[in-house]
This record gives C-alpha cells, sequence and structure tokens, in this order.
C-alpha cells in the first residue's frame, strides 16, 4: 500500500479556498501513485476561527463528504479526509471522513480529546466513539491531533487489531518535537505502521510544524517532510508488522491485569 499524506497550508477560515487546495494536492497524489490520501486535520477551516464558527461549519459535513466521496470515485484512491469543522444540530465537532475507490464513506470520527489549552473545548462537541475500518483489505484506525497524547486510545485500537493507524493534525511548530517522538512511539510500542500528516503554515497567531510522515512498525521513517507544503509518499509492506510481533511478543507478553487506568 502506498499512502500520501498532504501536507497543506490551511488557511483560516477560508473554506474555499482550501477545499480547491485539498482537491488539487489530491489529484497531484493520486497521480503519482497513492493507493490512500491522508490529509491534516481542520482542513476545510484550519485551527480554528473563533468568529462565528457554527456558521462556518459545514452542515452535516455535506461539503466534504460531496466533495471528497466524489473525488475518491473519480480518481478510484481511498481518501482520509483528515478532518473538518462540522456542524450536526446547533453542535461543531472536529469531524474526520473516510473514503473507499468507489467514493463510499466508510467511516466518521469525531475527536474525543479536545485541545484544551487552545479552547477548542470551548467551541466544539467531543466525540463519544473509537474509529476503526479496512481500506484494501487493511485493517485501520484514526485518532486526530491531541488525541496523540492520550497513548490508551492508540492502544485500544491496537487490541482491535489494526495494523495501520491515521494521524490527522494541527501540531504548533513550537512543539514538533513532542509530535515526532510521539507519532515514533505510538507506532513502536503498538508495532503498527503510522501515517500522520500535519498542517504547516500560519493561521491566526499559531505556526504549524508539519514534519509529516509514515512511520514502520520498528519506527523507522519511511518518509517526512519538511517543514513546508508538499507531498511525501511511502510504500508500507504489511509482512513487516508479523515479523515484529513474532519476534517481539508485546501483545501475548502484556499483563492486563495489572493495569489500573
Amino acid at each position: 500500500m502506498k499512502i500520501a499524506c498532504l501536507q497543506m497550508d490551511v488557511r483560516l477560515g477560508a473554506a474555499a479556498f482550501n477545499l480547491a487546495r485539498a482537491r488539487g494536492l489530491c489529484e497531484e497524489a493520486a497521480a503519482r501513485g497513492a493507493d490512500v490520501l491522508l490529509l491534516p486535520e481542520t482542513f476545510n477551516l484550519g485551527f480554528f476561527p473563533r468568529e462565528d464558527l457554527p456558521a462556518l461549519a459545514d452542515p452535516e459535513g455535506e461539503r466534504v463528504r460531496g466533495t471528497f466521496g466524489e473525488l475518491a470515485e473519480r480518481l478510484g484512491v481511498n481518501i482520509v479526509a483528515g478532518s473538518a469543522v462540522t456542524r450536526r444540530g446547533d453542535r461543531v465537532y472536529n469531524t474526520a471522513y473516510v473514503f473507499d475507490r468507489t467514493g463510499a464513506c466508510v467511516a466518521s470520527y469525531d475527536k474525543t480529546h479536545l485541545f484544551t489549552p487552545m479552547g477548542e473545548h470551548e467551541y466544539f462537541t467531543p466525540g463519544d466513539h473509537l474509529c476503526t475500518f479496512t481500506l484494501d483489505g487493511v485493517s485501520c484506525g484514526l485518532i486526530i491531533c491531541y488525541d496523540l497524547r492520550f497513548p490508551e486510545l492508540t492502544r485500544s485500537l491496537a487490541l482491535r487489531g489494526i495494523d495501520l493507524l491515521f494521524a490527522p493534525a494541527q501540531w504548533p511548530a513550537v512543539r514538533v518535537a513532542h509530535w515526532q517522538t510521539l507519532n515514533r512511539a505510538r507506532a513502536i510500542e503498538n508495532q503498527i505502521f503510522l501515517a500522520c500528516c500535519n498542517g504547516c503554515g500560519t493561521a491566526g497567531e499559531t505556526v504549524y510544524g508539519g514534519f509529516s510522515a509514515v512511520y514502520d512498525p520498528w519506527g523507522t521513517v519511511l518518509a517526512e517532510a519538511g517543514p513546508g507544503e508538499e507531498i511525501i509518499l511511502a510504500d508500507c509492506d504489511f509482512a513487516v508488522k508479523e515479523q515484529i510481533r513474532n519476534s517481539i511478543h508485546v501483545f501475548r507478553d502484556r499483563r492486563p491485569e495489572l493495569y489500573k487506568i
């Protein structure tokens, strides 16, 4: 499976521009032979416009679902549409949608851990479910940005049997070392492939860090971006995961009866 991370400079509040830019990046990545395209967090509006947020949010995710469902079918690729600012009723969510090669929306996920240091919890409603799905026969999971700091979430997905984790984000440049360390750690400790796609550039007063990457279960970097807008691609050989799990039996050797979380 060839995975493309579409590291994007997202403009704050500029939905039309951002959706057009995301479509262009998807078309470029598909032309380069990618099987799965991963966009960053809140790629439709950025992270995140405070003023009139409910009015700016995508109602029921209709615009994102319509745009990227059609695009996945037309390009014949799978798209993990990062996340988008959406609205259901009077509540705003940070929602990811996943589309298979037929354009079907096979999964959705609302970010469960809202980033209180930037006030996300004051504007968004947290999700209440985990997210697993299958793309091209590969068992996958999905988290969003701040979720990365909660290892029990990724371990819960790993215990459900995922081989590949997607992590879209808008992670600030000032903490990019944390971004790199935590993504590598989640891949190593859970013996999974991990594709993480960050935003870049400046939105509001925050500079976002880039350095999107794909890691194998050893924590080896298969591809990594720099700080600016770019597309990276990596080939994932899932036979590697079984080799690793057969040599270091982390899941067999667990002692869950001792863990009090």
